[in-house]
């Protein structure tokens, strides 16, 4: 039997996680006062990164970040092209910013030449997160039906990221806008957590 030559790009061959949810993402959309939207963003580059702030090794990351790590629970720090979301006193998350086309390899082999061979490591967790992006008016009523977090403003600013749970998965949620949030869940977790939100938005279709 003759072997097949695999012709397409790698990436032409992926299936993101709730990419089956698509066409029901969109049909949920709500416009209007009370309007709501849900996407996923697959693919994006993230890499965790451990390296202890004031130490050598964390001063040349944020040389190649742009930026000083955030310091403190919530805390997002932007740098030149990269978002860096605080998980942990040693613990971090760099974030490439949505459509952004970096490559995890080039971003995770650039972190851990900037480690130098100091304590600390860099690992690409791209395939270990998807993305959901939900946003409208009522975006933080939806998640208020299964998130313990005081999600108003005066508590959660925009900018801001905590590890919580939505429903009963865990997540990172950070909010990027006034009315626009997005969700990190473990990509095993996406159909259920996908199909969660889409329950949670359906009360405000046909709400005047």
């Amino acid at each position: 039997m003759a072997e097949q030559t695999l012709t397409a790009p790698i990436t032409e061959l992926r299936r993101s996680p709730a990419g089956h949810l698509a066409a029901q993402f969109a049909a949920a959309e709500v416009t209007g006062p009370h309007s709501v939207a849900l996407r996923e963003v697959p693919f994006r580059t993230m890499v965790g990164l451990r390296v202890v702030a004031g130490t050598d090794a964390a001063r040349r990351v944020e040389e190649w970040l742009g930026t000083p790590l955030p310091a403190r629970c919530g805390d997002v720090a932007l740098g030149s092209g990269n978002a860096i979301l605080w998980l942990g006193p040693d613990e971090f998350l760099v974030v490439a910013p949505l459509g952004s086309a970096a490559a995890p390899t080039e971003a995770t082999a650039s972190l851990v030449g900037a480690l130098g061979g100091d304590s600390g490591a860099a690992v690409d967790l791209s395939a270990n997160r998807t993305t959901f992006e939900l946003s409208g008016k009522a975006a933080r009523d939806v998640l208020e039906k299964g998130c313990a977090l005081d999600l108003h403003p005066r508590a959660f600013a925009v900018g801001a990221a905590y590890v919580t749970q939505l429903g009963p998965v865990p997540v990172l949620l950070w909010k990027t806008g006034s009315e626009t949030w997005e969700i990190f869940p473990r990509a095993s977790f996406a159909d259920y957590l996908g199909r969660w939100l889409l329950d949670a938005m359906r009360e405000f279709h046909g709400t005047p």
